[in-house]
């Protein structure tokens, strides 16, 4: 039986929506009180003066009919939804958010009249905050209710094996031709190259608030050249490590190893000299701090994730995205000599993107997981739960998000950009929902990896530039 659409995409819609309008006051209301731009407009809920007699004065007057229209689209969204047959846990969080929101706005209009306070800016932001994951979590329970409805729908009571089943199952991967591999692209290739650009670019927007401005340009080059040499050594034993079951995945079966166009023993000790050469840059150009922590970065990649992690655990990815977390802690050690508060919230916001980024992986290449006999989620529990973990991991990295811009006093090009393509990632993350296709997973993966890279670059500009 063909699938069918959702009975009530508009409340579906509606809840995204609100959700991207809660986002944006949350973090344009985070760039205005960095900025200290409001006693620019004292009054409530009018200015008083004109409304837009100044930069200062049109940002807050902005905040306040934004505020306004969220408030109504909010409504409008409750409205749809408890109205209609949704489900209780739905009702719940849009519940949650109507009653919260009028808190909200009284305590901004608060702030607007007595004059903002520390503890009063800490009680709008949890508020805010509360807002938007009540909204996350009533979006993550409507996908949820639709995929059961879908269950439902085209359960057969005699179903038939579908191609995907059958290619799920123990067995070979058909071998992929790589075509002409040169020994040096070969070395180059078990280094994972396609990781240097997004864990250096951590690192790079690390050193920037640790700075706060441009770093030393040497310490940068090395903290990047150190960083580039330990994710080498990971991915080399990695490749290692795993060379027998990336036989039976067609997305590995050329790697160099499998091939054998490389020998086991070259590769081990290609990832030791790597290795070597990534602690000699740190502690010969940076310190012993970061060298110790690129040193973690390598053991636990190689050997927690890879050993322990991804062949026993359908946890592995969230465990994991630690190790994305660590060039933050390497950045910000490297201009300091110490980990700073900032640094653990741009990793807190890339440990928490990386299930969000890489289930939608898991998703195009289950077969492939299943036949290797790794527990990635989809293989464990499913699709729609996979897809679920998507929205719920993506609501909690935009959270992140907000904690960096206020722990690490970021302006309005950051909270645009955060806004902008965290709303490009989350309508990709429904579409997935809506359109369950290796392509859609493709397109939200593509959109995750689009935010992030958004995200750092803002950091990078608004750091070092702005």
């Amino acid at each position: 039986m063909a699938k069918r659409r959702f009975s009530t995409p508009r409340a579906t819609t509606l809840i995204v929506a609100s959700s991207i309008g809660t986002y944006l006051l949350i973090l344009t209301g985070v760039s205005n009180a960095l900025a200290n731009t409001a006693n620019a407009c004292s009054g409530w809920p009018l200015c008083n003066g004109p409304w837009f007699g100044s930069p200062e004065t049109t940002l807050v007057f902005g905040h306040r009919i934004a505020a306004f229209t969220v408030g109504l689209l909010l409504l409008w969204t409750g409205y749809i939804v408890l109205t209609q047959s949704h489900s209780s846990k739905v009702r719940f969080g849009l519940g949650a958010a109507l009653l919260l929101y009028p808190f909200e706005v009284f305590i901004g209009a608060q702030a607007a009249v007595s004059g903002t306070t520390t503890a009063i800016s800490t009680i709008h932001l949890v508020f805010a905050l509360t807002i938007f994951s009540a909204l996350m979590a009533a979006l993550v329970w409507q996908l949820e209710a639709h995929d059961s409805e879908r269950v439902v729908q085209t359960d057969d009571p005699n179903p038939e094996p579908s191609p995907d089943d059958e290619d799920a199952k123990p067995g070979s991967a058909e071998p992929k031709n790589p075509g002409p591999l040169t020994i040096g692209r070969a070395y180059l290739r078990l280094t994972k190259p396609y990781l240097w650009w997004l864990l250096g670019l951590v690192a790079l927007a690390s050193m920037g608030l640790a700075a706060q401005g441009i770093p030393p340009f040497g310490t940068a080059l090395a903290t990047i050249a150190g960083g580039v040499l330990a994710i080498g050594a990971s991915g080399t034993f990695n490749n290692v490590l795993e060379r027998d079951r990336d036989k039976l995945m067609a997305r590995t079966n050329d790697r160099p190893l499998v091939t054998d166009i490389i020998p086991p023993h070259r590769a081990v000790a290609f990832g030791f000299l790597l290795l070597g050469a990534s602690m000699a840059v740190f502690l010969s150009f940076v310190n012993v701090l970061a060298a110790g922590l690129g040193l973690l970065a390598v053991l636990f990649y190689s050997v927690v994730y890879t050993v322990i992690l991804k062949p026993n655990t359908d946890q592995n990815t969230v465990i994991g995205g630690a190790v994305g977390a660590l060039p933050a802690l390497i950045g910000w050690a490297a201009i300091t000599d110490s980990v700073g508060m900032p640094a653990i919230v741009l990793g807190a916001v890339v440990f928490l993107w990386t299930p969000a980024h890489f289930y939608n992986l898991a998703l195009i290449y289950k077969a492939d997981y299943a036949r290797a006999g790794f527990p990635m989620l989809p293989v464990v529990r499913g699709e729609q739960t996979t897809r679920r973990h998507i929205a719920a991991f993506l609501g909690a990295t935009m959270l992140a998000a907000v904690l960096l811009g206020t722990a690490s006093g970021l302006g309005p090009l950051y909270a645009t950009v955060a806004v902008l393509f965290g709303a490009l990632f989350l309508v990709a993350t429904v579409r997935l929902h809506r359109i369950q296709t290796d392509l859609a997973a493709k397109r939200t993966f593509i959109a995750a990896n689009a935010y992030l890279g958004a995200v750092l670059f803002a950091v990078v500009i608004d750091t070092m530039i702005v």
